[in-house]
């Protein structure tokens, strides 16, 4: 599993030009991975104990200069949020010692894929085959050991991620009953993630031993808008 500090480079978030712009110039532009932005913070996302306090960015917070995205991750007001962003500050709310042995997973994953609102812990996946360490005390995160297989994690701004179709199938077996169908239809809805809601559901049909499986097939089944669901 490719560890969460990798050094494959994201695309910098998209950048939001303000009033002065040049009026030719469209309202946002993309900054590829060859142009990161530098700026005299150093960059779009700011962590607090880094360049700023944690103080310092609450304050700029309140002036408009940045918003949070999670934990004590801010990102600059004039950048516009994305799924790397939103991995990427995830992964500095998580322990560097166990940083290379999980995967953002569940709820967390979601989020980050433009699914879900801000989980109030984030949800952390490591296969139960490897050995890892348990989180320090009051680190904001919740660890599953479960079964990964060879695709079920993939690399979203350089982070560990699981890949749309095994969130879905997370969501749909543990999410909680208060937000998973609407979750799932997010996932199904969302074009650019190509995770139809009837491959999540022949997936879950196949899976062997799943605890939960009825359950998770009305929830799939109601995001479907299908009869039996609920």
């Amino acid at each position: 599993m490719p560890p969460l500090d990798s050094a494959h480079a994201a695309a910098p978030p998209e950048r939001v030009l303000g009033p002065g712009a040049h009026a030719a110039a469209p309202p946002e532009r993309v900054l590829g991975p060859g142009a990161p932005p530098v700026t005299s913070t150093g960059g779009a996302l700011l962590h607090a104990g880094d360049t700023f306090t944690s103080a310092e960015l609450q304050s700029m917070r309140l002036d408009g200069l940045v918003r949070l995205v999670i934990g004590n991750s801010y990102l600059r007001s004039d950048f516009r949020e994305d799924a790397a962003t939103r991995s990427q500050a995830a992964a500095r709310s998580v322990p560097q010692s166990v940083r290379p042995r999980v995967a953002l997973g569940r709820s967390c994953a979601a989020w980050i894929y433009g699914c879900a609102p801000p989980p109030s812990l984030i949800s952390l996946v490591t296969d139960h085959r490897r050995r890892t360490t348990a989180l320090p005390p009051f680190t904001p995160a919740v660890m599953h050991q479960v079964a990964l297989g060879p695709f079920d994690v993939n690399l979203v701004g350089g982070v560990s991620v699981t890949t749309p179709l095994r969130t879905a199938l997370d969501i749909a077996v543990h999410g909680e009953d208060r937000d998973a169908v609407s979750i799932l239809q997010a996932i199904g809805a969302a074009r650019e993630l190509a995770c139809p809601l009837r491959l999540v559901e022949a997936a879950l049909v196949t899976a062997p031993r799943v605890p939960g499986k009825t359950r998770a097939l009305t929830r799939l089944r109601a995001a479907r808008g299908l009869p039996g669901g609920a």
